[in-house]
């Protein structure tokens, strides 16, 4: 699902990916670790289509680039700094849930098993919103499509102790046909899920490993 070969991107003159190469395949759930800095935020963008690079990307065999909508209509993500959006909170599910055709109702559901209760901010702005429930809505967001791609970055962050153990759960519903590339720093949280565990240093990957302590 995932094929990067050969990535470089450079920015202002400093080298931040330096000949990455990585395959995931479909139904693999890799942990992206490194510490700040390692390069990857930068990774998921061009997953994204986000950043032109040098190298061969390849999500569900497309070019982000060349075919970045239906790439994105591919994936989940949740990025890592939530986006200054002024949509309303009540507007902007209907709008992501009418992107992917699917039901509000879904985004809604897991957005309170989360613990946000979205009929109370529903009118409210989504750059007014409290970090926790600016990354509840993304969460919810990005499981409540159809997809088999999630790409996350720190995902777990501003998360409170429950919501970090149901978000974890709710992946877990999840493991067997979604290809995931989650970024974290706690790599314990997530050793249950995880199949791989890469570790990205300078921009490159420093380690490949598979989790042995994977159920």
């Amino acid at each position: 699902m995932i094929f990067i070969e050969n990535l470089a991107k450079t920015f202002r003159r400093a080298r931040v990916l330096d000949g990455i190469g990585l395959s995931v395949g479909q139904g693999e759930r890799v942990a992206l670790i490194g510490a700040n800095g390692a390069g990857k935020t930068t990774l998921i963008r061009c997953l994204l289509g986000e950043y032109t690079c040098s190298g061969t990307v390849r999500v569900g065999g497309m070019n982000p680039r060349q075919h970045r909508s239906e790439v994105l209509g591919k994936i989940g993500f949740v990025p890592q700094l939530p986006p200054p959006l002024k949509m309303p909170v009540g507007q902007l599910i209907e709008f992501s849930a009418s992107l992917c055709g699917v039901a509000p109702s879904r985004m809604n559901g897991i957005a309170g098993e989360l613990g946000l209760d979205v009929a109370a901010v529903r009118s409210r702005q989504f750059l007014r919103l409290s970090g926790g429930m600016k990354q509840k809505l993304l969460i919810a967001i990005a499981l409540g499509r159809d997809t088999h791609v999630l790409l996350m970055d720190e995902p777990a962050a501003n998360l409170d102790p429950d919501a970090r153990r149901i978000f974890f759960d709710l992946l877990a519903q999840r493991q067997e046909n979604t290809t995931m590339l989650i970024s974290c720093h706690r790599l314990s949280e997530m050793a249950g899920i995880i199949t791989r565990v890469v570790e990205m240093d300078m921009g490159r990957v420093t380690v490949d490993r598979p989790n042995t302590e994977v159920i």
